[in-house]
């Protein structure tokens, strides 16, 4: 497939180097030379400089890649990983929140609950999808699928990928607050089992409404936050740009998260990203999912809300005073 048009800005020493590759190429096609020499040192050069660059990849450039506009979003995984996904619409309250979908779905041929936070691509998807950015509705859209999921013994897949809850003012006049702790309570105490995976941004309490699962994975270049690094940076340095520099102090990414034991897994990505090679990536996270979903299914309903108890009760370090 063609490689994504879209470059972050410390990936411009690669895609100068792809085009001088490209045009040695053009130019040994078309004139009939034997360039295989210039070929084989930029190809050396660029493979050296592909190690140099993704092996040593900052905190703030593995947020850039989670914010790719390429990178493949939930319903580009529901797409490949699923079978029969049938969307299901509504809260019976209020509305259909188009920035968290939901619906029943096979994964293996095992019927399956999938909650997800979805991005758009073009200006007019973004608008509607809300930038995936849910509404009280959608946390409550995704809170009567999470009881019909229990109600039928459904395991439930969440994909989060959000900066997290819209916080405008209709957001808070319809209660965003209740209705993610709401669903923090009730998640906690399901009797089924649930993964939920940070795809791409996994931004505050947006993302923990529907991340209170018994296995939380990640993927490579995913970040999961209590709060995105340019509002981290505007509290505690009075300036958005100093998110390279809050994204590193907030300990948000991957390695670092899942050595914190508040993810449970890292899933690799094709190199450079999941949007580099969509389908790979959604391959290996074919391959994890099967393997969470089978250890869970072996548990009884109270061992699964007693073991996801545990997993969030033995977050975090703390010590005694016996004074």
């Amino acid at each position: 497939m063609d490689k994504p048009a879209y470059t972050l800005e410390f990936e411009r020493p690669l895609r100068e180097l792809s085009r001088q590759l490209e045009a040695l190429q053009q130019q040994s096609s078309e004139n009939q030379i034997d360039l295989s020499v210039e070929v084989a040192a930029i190809e050396k050069k660029l493979e050296a400089t592909q190690r140099e660059v993704y092996e040593n990849l900052t905190p703030w450039q593995r947020v850039q890649i989670a914010r790719h506009p390429k990178r493949p979003y939930a319903l580009d995984y529901i797409a490949q990983l699923f079978d029969r996904f049938q969307e299901l619409h509504g809260d019976r309250q209020y509305n259909d929140d188009r920035a968290l979908i939901g619906g029943t779905a096979f994964f293996d041929g095992r019927a399956v609950m999938i909650i997800a936070q979805q991005k758009g691509r073009e200006t007019k998807d973004k608008i509607s999808r809300n930038f995936g950015m849910p509404q009280p509705e959608g946390y409550r859209k995704a809170l009567r699928l999470l009881r019909m999921a229990e109600k039928f013994g459904l395991p439930v897949v969440s994909f989060i990928d959000t900066p997290g809850a819209y916080p405008g003012i209709e957001s808070e006049e319809r209660h965003v607050s209740e209705a993610i702790a709401m669903n923090l309570r009730e998640m906690a105490m399901l009797k089924t089992a649930t993964v939920s995976v940070v795809i791409g941004e996994g931004g505050s309490g947006g993302a923990l409404g529907i991340g209170v699962t018994n296995r939380v994975l990640i993927l490579e270049n995913s970040y999961y936050s209590v709060i995105s690094p340019e509002g981290c940076a505007a509290i505690l340095w009075k300036d958005a740009a100093e998110a390279p520099q809050a994204a590193s102090a907030l300990k948000l990414n991957a390695g670092t998260l899942e050595e914190l034991s508040v993810v449970d897994e890292v899933v690799k990505e094709p190199y450079g990203g999941a949007h580099n090679d969509p389908a790979a990536a959604g391959e290996l996270l074919r391959a994890s999912l099967r393997r969470h979903l089978d250890d869970l299914s072996k548990l009884s309903e109270q061992e699964l809300v007693e073991a996801r108890y545990a997993r969030f009760r033995n977050l975090g370090v703390y010590t005694e005073s016996a004074d």
